[in-house]
């Protein structure tokens, strides 16, 4: 019986070969289990992997993200905010209309890029730093240059700046200045926190609401040739809304007579002095620098050099940092912040202007005069426009 069951020896216990010969014919196990084995296996493994991750992202993230639940649907509740935030903090990218190749730069330029050594080893990936209201703004005026002085100023390592216009001190004002500190980039000590809303240099409840939030905030306001910002002005509505009266119809309340309307936006920004003395009485002069927009185009480091000098800053932006792009006319950077290629603003920037008539040129060179003149006076800085 026990040869029967495959065994070698009649002293092996009574049913130890039958025991060994069920073992060396079992059947593979059915497929169907081993299906449901792998599944509940792959399942655990994904479980384990997912536990992981969330147990690494609460460890690491911010006291607000894991505050609470309320926390977490006030952030939901903000999301556009947030995207402003967003899409107003990125640097302004280039247009791709660099028409000409730039100058080699030198190892001083690279070097001057690099972060500050103060900053060195503390910038990191997750934004370090805080949102604060700006130190800084750029007030004024509109088609004077102020999105190029932004855009240089920008190259700065230790300006941080944002990147649209956010109107608080004369639409956004209601909102608060929670609400304005938000759309702030992050920064870290001794960064200066900027902006630019060219049309606070016209708004009369500007200065006030400024002073109130801090009376030590520095302003610069960038002027221009009066006359040559109204064309100016006058070219931009123009691409927008083609079918607008003539420039000379605008001008004018009585082309017989002369007269000039000043009630017309595009003359009113231009009368600089006028706006100046409601800026005084909140502001010292010592706290308003007026950067030539001319200067900006024919000497771009020159001016650059004066508002570094009037923000504390060190001197880091120079000639080394642009070349002049004969195509659009004016300066260009060689690097853009946060880029390694060349940049030039806009297609909007530069705009080809529409020929006036001459004699309404000189009867605006005339009616500006002495408002410019009482300029000069009052800022201590001849510009030159009635050359």
């Amino acid at each position: 019986m026990f040869a029967q069951h495959g065994c070698g020896s009649c002293t092996d216990p009574p049913g130890t070969g039958m025991a060994f010969s069920r073992v060396g014919r079992l059947d593979p196990p059915n497929r169907g289990v081993s299906r449901r084995a792998a599944v509940m296996l792959c399942s655990l493994l994904t479980s384990l992997f997912l536990l992981h991750c969330l147990t690494e992202r609460c460890g690491t993230s911010s006291p607000v993200r894991a505050s609470s639940s309320r926390g977490l649907l006030q952030d939901l509740g903000s999301q556009r905010t947030k995207r402003l935030v967003y899409e107003w903090t990125e640097p302004v990218g280039s247009d791709g209309g660099v028409d000409a190749e730039p100058p080699e730069e030198s190892p001083d330029l690279v070097a001057s890029r690099k972060v500050s050594p103060r900053f060195a080893g503390k910038l990191s990936p997750l934004g370090e730093g805080s949102k604060k209201l700006p130190q800084a703004l750029i007030i004024g005026v509109k088609k004077g240059g102020t999105r190029a002085l932004l855009e240089f100023l920008r190259v700065h390592p230790d300006i941080r700046a944002v990147g649209a216009e956010p109107h608080f001190f004369d639409r956004n004002y209601e909102n608060g200045l929670d609400w304005y500190r938000e759309l702030m980039p992050k920064t870290l000590e001794g960064q200066i926190t900027m902006e630019k809303t060219p049309s606070y240099f016209v708004t009369r409840e500007a200065p006030a609401r400024i002073s109130a939030m801090s009376r030590d905030t520095k302003l610069i306001v960038v002027v221009r040739d009066p006359v040559t910002r109204a064309i100016s002005d006058y070219t931009q509505t123009l691409s927008k809304k083609p079918d607008i009266p003539s420039f000379e119809s605008l001008t004018f309340k009585n082309r017989t007579t002369g007269l000039i309307d000043t009630s017309w936006s595009a003359i009113q920004i231009g009368i600089y002095a006028k706006h100046l003395d409601n800026w005084l009485q909140y502001f010292p002069m010592g706290q308003i620098l007026f950067v030539s927009g001319e200067r900006l185009i024919t000497d771009p480091a020159g001016e650059l050099g004066r508002v570094q000098d009037f923000l504390g800053l060190k001197r880091i932006i120079t000639d080394k940092h642009f070349y002049f792009n004969q195509t659009k006319g004016f300066p260009c950077l060689k690097k853009a912040e946060g880029s390694s290629k060349p940049h030039c603003l806009g297609k909007t920037k530069g705009r080809t202007h529409p020929n006036i008539d001459p004699e309404v040129v000189q009867r605006l060179r005339d009616f500006y005069r002495p408002f410019n003149m009482k300029f000069y006076q009052m800022t201590g800085r001849f510009f030159g426009w009635e050359d």
